[in-house]
């Protein structure tokens, strides 16, 4: 007669594992949404640029391409310490976290930083969003993601508290992951504004 004992345990749910989405529904029809946004904005400046490329080209030539491109690399940056942080959180290694994610924080505020001189520099030489089409669309781009990035480094202090608790609960750890996402989701936005607004001839 069978025991209890000879009823072979569950096994642990390893394949779910293999097709983890990160985060909850909810986080990812929300960054579908900002990127359909984006997605249309490009479309607009690609057309735009197009009927007016001598416009957009001289326009384009007055830009300061050495600062975009130091922010490029310090948004990388960040977005490489926070898949670090992501990987230690829920592991024995942990207490890198909070010191990852600090960093990734500290070069948040530089690309912000670094922006603000950018911006400074063309409203010293009279340049602002009225000056022609092109500036509408630099303004309105880099300005929309500059706003999403301030968002995000809230989000980044969200994390940065999460990281210090003793041990993280499933749904604290989805926060955890959908805020990285949200962060990676601006790190794409800027590797597409980038070459588009900066570099496209």
């Amino acid at each position: 007669m069978a025991t209890t004992t000879d009823v072979p345990a569950e096994p642990p749910p390893r394949a779910s594992s293999a097709r983890h989405i990160p985060g909850e529904t909810g986080l990812w029809i929300m960054l579908l949404g900002d990127m359909t946004v984006f997605a249309v904005l490009f479309l607009v400046y690609l057309q735009q640029r197009g009927r007016h490329p001598a416009l957009f080209a001289a326009s384009q030539s007055t830009l300061n391409g050495n600062l975009a491109t130091v922010n490029t690399l310090v948004l990388l940056s960040s977005s490489v310490l926070v898949v670090l942080a992501t990987r230690v959180v829920r592991t024995p290694q942990r207490h890198y976290a909070p010191r990852l994610l600090v960093g990734a924080i500290a070069l948040g505020l530089a690309f912000v930083g670094i922006k603000a001189i950018e911006y400074h520099h063309l409203f010293a030489a009279g340049i602002t969003s009225h000056m022609n089409s092109f500036f509408v669309y630099y303004f309105t781009l880099t300005g929309l993601h500059l706003a999403h990035l301030c968002a995000g480094l809230i989000v980044l202090a969200v994390l940065l508290t999460l990281s210090r608790m003793r041990e993280l609960t499933t749904g604290q750890y989805k926060l955890f992951e959908g805020g990285a996402c949200f962060w990676h989701m601006l790190d794409l936005l800027w590797l597409i504004i980038f070459p588009l607004v900066f570099l496209v001839r």
